[in-house]
């Protein structure tokens, strides 16, 4: 049991818990059973992100996008939350609850956002552009949150950009261009980071293009992180719950999507007669762009973590109350927001 514990605190594929004698992971339907047991046993509950695999959304409590998670987050009175998607999204979760166990199935679900903007790089923009507002894409990790002033999500971006003071200029941070989205949208001039999601970097326009001419019935619809020429070849933008509705209420039967392949499996459910078809990306030997981090997460290691309640997330008090005040800042000014 010790070499289990030990395996779980550092994240070791879950290969490793199988070739254990001393460890017994459920499988199929039972294994289904055996996490929702410990969900009531442990007064959990489950967030998923839309990017998760299929499995996983289905078994979950609350599945959302960053801003319905964080909501989610903030409202639960579970004792427990495991939190299903990457390591950014159950950091937010332990700011906004320091009192709650929170545990990550996989520590190494990361993000190539919240990995290419730190802290001490955001603090060395802010002393560049003295009196500037630092707004910063959720996507970040706890020490850069705590050096913004606000934080956004793909779904408030344009709304929070719109309610911040006119004369002040603003540094967007990490995802330039989600940036460069809003500054189009918002006709504010913004210095960005230099950041970018190497998922929606990897949409192909030339690909995309020729997926449009064979199919003219079709609509593009895109993630605002994606680069400007795919956004400028889609008939619809929005964040990852305004495409999962545009699908679901619009008139259109086919639709290629330029988002993460994961949000199909919710999209298949609200829209079962609807063709969806993934937008291509630049390497034509894979047909989808797929988020290996989001990926990293199956049932097997929810059920192993919600088991032994490893790998938790723990936090320094001085930095959760720094990041926190913007998230707060996000959710108050984002209170009209479904």
């Amino acid at each position: 049991m010790e070499q289990a514990l030990d395996i779980a605190k550092n994240n070791l594929p879950v290969k490793g818990f199988l070739d254990l004698k001393d460890i017994q992971i459920p499988q199929g339907q039972d294994l289904i059973d055996a996490i929702l047991k410990l969900k009531k046993e442990k007064n959990a509950v489950i967030l998923a992100h839309y990017y998760q695999p299929g499995e996983i959304q289905d078994i979950a409590d609350y599945l959302g996008d960053s801003l319905q998670l964080a909501r989610a987050a903030k409202d639960t009175d579970a004792d427990m939350i495991a939190f299903c998607g990457v390591h950014f999204m159950a950091e937010a979760a332990k700011i906004l609850n320091p009192t709650k166990k929170v545990v990550l199935p996989d520590t190494l679900a990361g993000c190539s956002l919240a990995d290419g903007c730190s802290g001490e790089g955001l603090r060395k923009m802010r002393e560049q552009h003295p009196g500037a507002l630092v707004a910063t894409y959720i996507n970040c990790n706890a020490e850069t949150k705590a050096e913004s002033d606000i934080i956004v999500t793909s779904s408030n971006a344009e709304t929070i950009i719109n309610a911040l003071p006119k004369d002040q200029p603003i540094i967007f941070a990490p995802d330039k261009n989600l940036g460069r989205y809003l500054m189009k949208k918002t006709g504010r001039d913004m210095i960005l980071w230099d950041g970018s999601c190497i998922v929606h970097e990897a949409f192909s326009m030339e690909r995309i293009a020729k997926q449009l001419a064979e199919n003219p019935d079709a609509k593009l619809i895109a993630h605002p992180e994606s680069e400007t020429p795919v956004l400028e070849l889609a008939h619809f933008i929005g964040s990852t719950s305004a495409l999962l509705n545009y699908v679901e209420k619009d008139d259109c039967q086919k639709f290629i999507i330029a988002t993460e392949e994961g949000i199909l499996h919710e999209m298949k459910k609200r829209a079962p007669h609807k063709e969806l078809i993934p937008a291509l990306v630049f390497d034509e030997s894979c047909n989808c762009s797929e988020c290996f981090f989001m990926k990293r997460n199956t049932l097997e290691k929810l059920y192993l973590c919600m088991k032994y309640e490893l790998p938790e997330i723990t936090m320094d008090e001085e930095l959760r109350l720094k990041a926190l005040k913007p998230i707060e800042a996000m959710l108050e000014l984002s209170k009209t927001i479904k």
